[in-house]
């Protein structure tokens, strides 16, 4: 059945695979399509992640068999792996922007539109801060006959300067909780989080590496996926 957040919103699980099945298509894409086991590793890390998560492989693969009934992913088989891919922008109708925004909200929880352009970098680069708003408002003024609003502006955290987005896909959000522990934890990356998300980048391109040798010589893969930094 296609995609319709009105009447069948995601569950949590699901929006954790799909969104990471975003991201590994742009910010890795040599691992991409993604393995069974590449996507429980990008699902479960511990940084870029909010909330962080443990989901199994089961999980994992039961979210996708659902995802790709709402025609939101799809498997491909290539070297004697199934590997996944994502068909978000197609599925939910929307153009490029805002499916990169969609799935940061998806990814790390709600979030302003200036977080927004600087975690949109790996993926793509907006302008300026007004046009990630412009493509915001778009997604909240989304019309019933397309499934409704996608995102919604939450009101101003105690201590925050900016109110914060939050996404629809998974059903309607409480507005009325403060944000209180992402209002404090400030807009810009440390430098120490842009050297994680380096070498995760770096190992899930070894990993991806790894499982293509491992089909051209006949072997199967180590059960055990190298894991980033971070996840021992």
């Amino acid at each position: 059945m296609p995609f319709d957040p009105a009447n069948r919103p995601l569950t949590a699980n699901e929006a954790r695979v799909l969104a990471t099945l975003m991201e590994k298509a742009r910010t890795v894409p040599d691992s991409y399509p993604m393995s069974l086991n590449g996507l429980v590793t990008g699902c479960n890390q511990k940084t870029s992640r909010d909330p962080v998560m443990t989901l199994s492989e089961a999980e994992v693969q039961e979210a996708l068999d659902s995802l790709r009934q709402q025609t939101l992913a799809f498997e491909t088989s290539g070297n004697r792996t199934t590997r996944w891919e994502h068909n978000f922008q197609r599925g939910v109708g929307v153009p490029e922007q805002s499916a990169v925004l969609l799935g940061l909200l998806m990814l790390r929880g709600p979030q302003t539109a200036g977080e927004l352009r600087i975690n949109a970098e790996r993926w793509y680069r907006f302008a300026d801060i007004s046009s990630v708003e412009a493509f915001l408002d778009e997604l909240q003024e989304c019309s019933a006959e397309k499934g409704g609003p996608l995102v919604v502006l939450l009101p101003r955290a105690p201590g925050a300067r900016e109110q914060r987005w939050a996404h629809l896909l998974c059903g309607p959000v409480d507005t009325t909780a403060p944000a209180a522990a992402s209002a404090a934890g400030g807009g810009a990356p440390s430098a120490l989080q842009a050297r994680v998300t380096a070498l995760e980048t770096q190992v899930a391109g070894l990993q991806a590496t790894v499982e293509r040798l491992c089909a051209e010589l006949g072997i199967a893969p180590p059960e055990a996926p190298m894991s980033p930094p971070g996840q021992e």
